[in-house]
């Protein structure tokens, strides 16, 4: 979306839209070259020694679709299928998942201290946040909508499902009133989020796992005391431009094995599936509250001279939970 555009005529609420088709299209087309991506789990039963894993195919899906998507951009993928609720109370966000008998999931398995990860990103990459639904004993997620501010919003459900594979299922959602879109932030090589400046280091390359270095400081300090956070000392998600490809990978190491210092520099492995632009957000916690770095990167193709970088970004914590910027944040 290149030009101001208003979403309008619509009763206040959310609007689900399924974008599977679109997501599909949108891989396949001239947006970035199809490619296997990476999504770590979280699951030590399912990670792979680079931290991440592979990308989930649909079985029944057709060769060469959906054997190589990434993850987010079905919403149904091996059986099971991601469904918002129309009738959600205003100001809740409310979904369920259904296995392959059709009926909710209601037992999920622990991945990175939580059973469901609900990350929500504005199309255009400007607005974004990580929260942690409740799920009720028939199998519904509830939590207080993350969807700030008027858009096409993806929301990616990221989860496990006991005895089953794990996925990340992406679906649409329409948030009405007046928008006007904006451009990505150009590529830099550092953040400031809150007093905090985070840099990165590292070239990402397409199809390759890339080591990614972020480095945490604060009034010029390095910050050597992070506080982990779902079992980590930073999560790192990648949101490809366009098609919003999702890529969710965790740092080396792990807070307490006696070899992970708490900081400053947290370090991934993450493997890029395509050349392109993407958005990364780094969540780190300090002083008992979360905040998000906010990075573009710039993925080379082969043979090019580009390098990643990063744009400055700003956020607001909540003591405890996060940060609550209209659009950034965490529960």
């Amino acid at each position: 979306m290149n030009t101001a555009t208003k979403l309008s005529g619509f009763a206040l609420g959310l609007a689900a839209v399924f974008g599977a088709a679109y997501g599909v299209g949108q891989v396949a087309g001239p947006v970035a070259p199809a490619a296997e991506t990476r999504h770590d789990t979280g699951d030590t039963a399912h990670d792979d020694p680079a931290g991440v894993s592979p990308g989930h195919a649909d079985a029944h899906a057709p060769a060469g679709v959906a054997a190589h998507l990434p993850g987010g951009l079905l919403v149904s993928d091996q059986g099971y299928t991601l469904t918002p609720l129309a009738e959600a109370p205003a100001g809740d966000f409310v979904f369920r998942i259904t296995g392959p008998d059709g009926r909710p999931v209601t037992r999920y398995d622990v991945a990175h201290d939580r059973r469901m990860h609900l990350i929500v990103a504005r199309r255009d990459l400007s607005g974004f946040r990580h929260v942690h639904p409740e799920m009720a004993p028939d199998g519904t997620w509830r939590v207080a909508s993350p969807l700030a501010g008027a858009g096409v919003w993806r929301a990616f459900a990221d989860f496990t499902p006991t005895g089953g594979p794990a996925l990340t299922l992406g679906v649409d959602v329409i948030v009405p009133g007046p928008l006007e879109a904006r451009p990505l932030p150009a590529a830099a090589t550092s953040a400031t989020v809150d007093g905090y400046t985070v840099t990165l280091a590292g070239v990402p390359r397409p199809g390759h796992a890339s080591e990614l270095t972020l480095t945490v400081s604060r009034d010029g300090a390095p910050v050597t005391d992070l506080q982990p956070y779902l079992g980590a000392y930073g999560h790192l998600v990648a949101l490809r431009r366009g098609d919003l490809a999702y890529l969710h990978v965790h740092p080396e190491g792990a807070p307490g094995d006696g070899r992970t210092p708490a900081g400053p520099a947290v370090t991934f492995s993450a493997e890029f599936p395509a050349a392109g632009a993407y958005r990364l957000y780094l969540d780190f916690r300090h002083g008992d509250a979360v905040r998000t770095a906010e990075f573009t990167v710039v993925v080379p193709g082969t043979g090019d001279a580009a390098t990643a970088g990063t744009p400055t970004a700003t956020a607001t914590p909540t003591a405890g939970a996060g940060h609550g910027a209209p659009g950034h944040g965490h529960d």
